[in-house]
């Protein structure tokens, strides 16, 4: 079986670009991870950045609709090796290189600089000899295995199903099987995946690399990306999905990715009206939506569910040690707030006395010190502070010289670089603002800090989740969260509370997570508030509340 993507039709229907994707899904068949595209404006010569075995490589991509590459390549490259520091270089083109440019890779090698070439006839021998699926080096878990299983049944029974899984559970695993599975035994089988954002829907085509055979294409649908067929899988943005869908393209399958972006009306309700025949399946680690519409009503009661509390307590997620920093509250306020009926805004207001940043800072310092092989994000509450807090600490401590913040106003190229130097630790730090909300995999990071950010119950759980996959490194995610919001508490507590109890039933776990306040006075005080109020952790801002007067503060 050979790669269809690495033909030299395909090679030179797909244009530059389309020589970029097909060489990264090669590497993906080849062992590499953390493989990213780097192409751009100051790309600094290259291409592609990948990592195998503990080693850099950059990559240099000439495509040519007719004739050799020229020597301009291996100058890209040499740049793009030194800037880079990279352990291994490679030219690939899907034709073939001039003479000159051969000299010019001879010469670097006798001075000690090696270029590998990877022509067409290389890119069409590796196509034949790689593997027909990329390597696992993990089967999947019992628990992913058996979710697989119940939405597979649930589509066959009812035509729908719904997968509710934590960040880093491996929802995106799940459904990536469930759809290769449908491809072994329908190999023409049209498959499409959605999401509602043009990011994540680059980020599925590439995690679904791993799940579907060399031999099925995959196109990649959006405003600025429109394939000349819609065969294989089929990953877009929700507006070109339902562009696609109007025009007479009838999926067999569509997953739907974060679904609780679906509701009762809309592009997504009306996509999946259009393809009303289609099996549909949906999957989510937040499936709870600020409008209160039950997604259940579009993909039926929940084939599998396993949230953060139950990965955690059966190892499946990294244990943490959370400790929450609410050290201004104003206690004057607390003695009014018990005697008065306050909206959850005025609440807020009266009750947090945010710290300085620098406060802040010492108290990230600390934590630092006490992680092995420390890699943090701090997530902040706008791009302004973001910004600040990266300059902040670049400048508080030698460790943190390269901190860098990292937003959805930055280019997607220096977005990628800046994720790969931090995947390879030669960025220690990086303050965000809602890039690691939905997509992002960083095993690594276990250390993370919440300034001032969102009382979402949605984004909390996502953001926690960004630090809960596991690594060989990591005992426990340590987490700072300087709570300026009761629901923020609530949530922590809720999610302390649940644990306990899950805990219990699983006692040969190495390590257990400890959910804790700073000053254990006020942790008592919110305990005790937040026994009151069931609902706390989604009230809205104009909620009133209600407290009980606390004994010992009057």
């Amino acid at each position: 079986m050979t790669a269809s993507f690495l033909s030299p039709a395909e090679l030179r229907d797909g244009g530059p670009s389309g020589l970029t994707k097909a060489l990264e899904r090669t590497l993906w068949h080849l062992g590499f991870h953390d493989v990213r595209v780097v192409d751009g404006a100051h790309d600094h010569g290259a291409d592609l950045l990948a990592v195998r075995d503990r080693e850099q490589w950059v990559f240099q991509n000439k495509w040519k609709a007719h004739g050799a590459a020229d020597q301009a390549g291996v100058d890209d490259l040499e740049r793009a090796r030194t800037h880079y520091r990279a352990d291994k270089a490679v030219l690939a083109t899907n034709t073939d290189i001039t003479a000159s440019t051969e000299e010019r890779i001879r010469a670097l090698a006798g001075v000690g600089i090696d270029i590998t070439l990877w022509h067409g006839a290389t890119l069409a021998a590796i196509g034949e000899l790689m593997p027909d699926h990329v390597p696992n080096s993990y089967d999947l878990r019992d628990y992913q295995a058996q979710a697989v299983e119940a939405i597979e049944r649930d589509l066959a029974a009812e035509g729908s199903a719904l997968l509710v899984l934590a960040t880093g559970l491996g929802k995106t695993v799940v459904g990536g099987e469930v759809i290769g599975n449908l491809l072994k035994s329908r190999p023409d089988a049209r498959v499409l995946v959605v999401a509602h954002m043009r990011d994540l829907v680059e980020q599925l085509e590439k995690a679904l690399w791993r799940h579907i055979p060399k031999s099925v294409p995959t196109r990649l649908l959006t405003g600025e990306n429109k394939p000349r067929n819609l065969d294989g899988v089929v990953v877009a943005t929700v507006e070109s999905a339902l562009a696609a869908v109007r025009a007479g393209y009838r999926p067999d399958l569509i997953m739907i990715d974060e679904t609780h972006h679906v509701a009762e009306t809309g592009r997504f309700a009306e996509l999946l009206d259009l393809c009303a025949t289609a099996e549909k399946f949906g999957v989510t680690a937040t499936p709870w939506r600020g409008d209160k519409f039950d997604i259940t009503a579009r993909f039926g009661y929940p084939s599998f569910t396993m949230g953060i509390a139950e990965g955690m307590a059966a190892g499946f997620l990294s244990a943490v040690d959370y400790k929450l920093y609410a050290d201004g509250v104003d206690w004057d306020a607390v003695k009014e707030i018990s005697r008065h009926g306050y909206s959850i805004k005025d609440l807020n207001r009266r009750l947090f006395l945010p710290q300085r940043d620098e406060e802040i800072v010492e108290h990230l310092r600390t934590a630092w010190r006490e992680t092995v092989e420390p890699r943090a994000i701090v997530f902040c509450q706008t791009i302004e502070h973001a910004e600040h807090m990266a300059k902040l600490l670049s400048i508080s401590d030698p460790a943190w010289a390269k901190a860098s913040y990292l937003h959805s106003g930055l280019a997607k190229r220096h977005r990628n670089v800046l994720l790969n130097e931090f995947r390879l630790g030669r960025v220690p730090v990086v303050t965000c603002v809602d890039v690691f909300n939905e997509g992002v995999d960083v095993p690594d990071v276990n250390l993370i800090a919440f300034l001032r950010v969102t009382h979402s119950r949605r984004i909390f759980v996502q953001q926690l989740g960004r630090g809960l996959r596991l690594s060989p490194t990591k005992k426990a995610l340590k987490v700072l969260d300087f709570v300026t919001d009761i629901r923020r508490a609530a949530a922590a507590l809720n999610l302390r509370r649940t644990l306990e109890a899950q805990e219990a039933e699983h006692l040969e776990l190495p390590h257990v997570s400890r959910i804790e306040f700073q000053d254990e006075t006020v942790g008592s005080l919110m305990d005790m508030w937040i026994q009151d109020a069931a609902d706390l952790e989604t009230a809205a801002d104009e909620v009133r509340l209600q407290f009980p007067i606390p004994k010992g503060i009057l």
